[in-house]
């Protein structure tokens, strides 16, 4: 009996130690893991070394990756939420794919001569984006939930709607006569809106009793069984209907947003997306033609540069028609400027169609392949050009006095709800921040912030600290000495001040410090968080009090003795720890209890 073991790992080996080598090493110079993978396929690949070979195989395999990817950040939208970006979706996302797709194929038919249908066939795809790099790219930036994030992701998922339709189009152009009885374009979309509520319901009736049976049942494993089958479950109706698999996931993926196992499935399928869109960069490096690159070295360069060109202008205007700034309109226009994987599965339809020859299919995937291995330099490049400029503190208005009871000394999470309070109580308040964004933002919600240094002296002066009974620093960090302190005392004997401290370091800064108190930040949210862990586990209200107690005493005498000794372990034998209150609990046992 074969066995298909060597094969397996004979083929593994290599893919996953050229992977490893390379990726470790494009990280190491900012490059991202992206060009790592396509430079490892390329490298391991039949037109190479040969180590590896059915890339087109793996190719389909690891076409499940994007189906992960896209169940992954399908778990992140609510349908709420999608509702709310339905806008950019329909609206920047139609005319993207539109302007793109109809401006690439003329440019393809004035540069290479190309019958209309095959240059509409070949300019099509190439108005898509590549999902498989561009979500990646955010979610390592921290900007997928970010409003920038948010309008490309709009963009993409619109292009993955638009695979319906295109793949319509190739259809109905094609020169092949078996196509002839393939499935019409307005049965395709009557099978994509049939499948997308047919998820919906599936995933409303029949997916969420069955995470909740698993979750009753404690059996987690059967959480990465499930998840996997959701994907493919619903990658695999789609691919039956002739529709987009990866829009299958996505949707199971929205629909399973509002479930309280949302955390636990995505953490469960997260490690196969990763390893599965690896290997899809993998393979796409493997199928890049090189061959044909070094037939035709300046017009697949050309080309790739005029598609990274055009699509960064084009991308750029309609972010600027939808509102958005300058340098954010043209980091859109970049994200999204290279070719995408989807373009090879439209070549290669447009190649079974009979409108364009196998050459010009492998010459324009080599376009695809090099257009997307640009991006992270394209990003690296440009990083200036993109970011928004640090708002300027020009224009903004330095503090003046205005009869205020009390001075705030920074608007952030802290001193937010500071003056909120004392403004509630009608004390007339003025409020100092050296963030001229927080100083923008906190106007647009109706409140006055002046721009200044309120450790200053000439600045608090401005702002009425002579007449203040109050002066509150509420900034981050621990800028705050005794020395400061007094300064500010002298020259303000009227206001009693009051100082929020990052930590025990903070406070031990401020030994002497003539202040009428000191607030460690996060001190009582801390109690109030363990004060109701306690309530949860059943604990009496008169133990969660006397505990409470117990801990405040210790604490001030541990606080007490780390300023008089400057010594951040004094009176450790203070703390509630594992040790001391083993100690506790055999003391307890030896006295009988009493």
């Amino acid at each position: 009996m074969e066995s298909h073991t060597p094969s397996l790992l004979h083929d593994g080996a290599p893919l996953l130690g050229f992977a490893l080598a390379f990726v470790l090493l494009f990280r190491r110079f900012g490059l991202g893991a992206t060009l790592g993978y396509l430079v490892a396929g390329a490298l391991v690949g039949p037109q190479l070394l040969g180590l590896v070979g059915d890339a087109e195989q793996k190719l389909g395999v690891a076409e499940l990756g994007i189906a992960l990817l896209l169940f992954v950040v399908g778990l992140e939208l609510s349908p709420t939420r999608l509702w709310r970006m339905r806008k950019d979706i329909f609206g920047l996302g139609l005319l993207q794919v539109t302007a793109c797709g109809l401006v690439l194929t003329g440019f393809i038919k004035v540069a290479t001569g190309a019958s209309w249908e095959a240059a509409l066939a070949l300019g099509l795809p190439l108005g898509l984006s590549s999902t498989a790099q561009v979500l990646p790219l955010l979610q390592s930036a921290g900007r997928l939930r970010t409003p920038f994030g948010e309008r490309a992701f709009a963009i993409l998922l619109f292009q993955d709607l638009s695979i319906v339709p295109l793949i319509t189009i190739v259809a109905a152009m094609s020169r092949n006569p078996a196509d002839a009885s393939g499935t019409p374009g307005w049965l395709l979309a009557l099978y994509t809106v049939g499948a997308i509520v047919g998820l919906v319901l599936a995933g409303r009736y029949a997916l969420r009793p069955l995470f909740r049976l698993i979750g009753n049942l404690g059996e987690r494993e059967m959480f990465v069984f499930a998840g996997l089958f959701t994907v493919i479950a619903a990658a695999a109706l789609m691919d039956m209907l002739g529709l987009s698999p990866a829009l299958g996931a996505f949707v199971a993926g929205v629909m399973l947003a509002d479930s309280p196992y949302r955390h636990e499935i995505e953490a469960d399928v997260e490690p196969f997306r990763s390893i599965l869109l690896g290997l899809f960069f993998l393979a796409v490096g493997m199928t890049l033609n090189l061959h044909a690159i070094a037939e035709r070295p300046f017009f697949v360069l050309g080309m790739a540069l005029a598609l990274i060109a055009l699509k960064t202008l084009i991308i750029m205007g309609l972010g600027l028609a939808f509102g958005m700034s300058r340098r954010g309109a043209f980091a859109l226009g970049v994200l999204l400027s290279q070719g995408g994987e989807f373009g090879f599965v439209l070549f290669a339809q447009a190649q079974a169609a009979y409108l364009i020859e196998p050459a010009a299919a492998s010459v324009f995937g080599a376009i695809v392949t090099l257009s997307m291995a640009t991006t992270p330099f394209l990003m690296m490049a440009t990083a200036k050009l993109r970011a928004e400029p640090e708002p300027s503190a020009v224009g903004l208005d330095g503090p003046r006095a205005e009869g205020s009871n009390a001075v705030v000394i920074g608007y952030g999470r802290f001193g937010q709800t500071v003056a909120q309070m004392l403004i509630a109580q009608n004390i007339p308040v003025t409020v100092v921040d050296t963030d001229p964004e927080m100083i923008q933002i906190a106007g647009t919600f109706g409140m006055k912030v002046y721009y200044g240094d309120g450790s200053r002296l000439d600045i608090l002066r401005l702002a009425g600290a002579d007449d203040a009974e109050l002066l509150l620093f509420c900034q981050d960090g621990d800028k705050m000495d005794t020395e400061l302190a007094e300064a500010i005392h002298q020259a303000f004997p009227k206001a009693s001040i009051l100082i929020r401290a990052y930590d025990r370091r903070a406070v031990m800064k401020l030994k002497g410090a003539p202040v009428a108190g000191i607030i460690r930040e996060l001190l009582e949210s801390a109690i109030v968080m363990a004060r109701r862990a306690m309530e949860v586990v059943g604990v009496d209200q008169a133990q969660i009090d006397k505990t409470e107690a117990e801990y405040r005493k210790r604490d001030l005498e541990r606080l007490k003795a780390q300023k008089e000794t400057g010594d951040l372990r004094a009176a450790i034998d203070t703390m509630f720890t594992h040790r001391s209150q083993a100690a506790a609990n055999e003391a307890d046992i030896g006295s009988g209890g009493k």
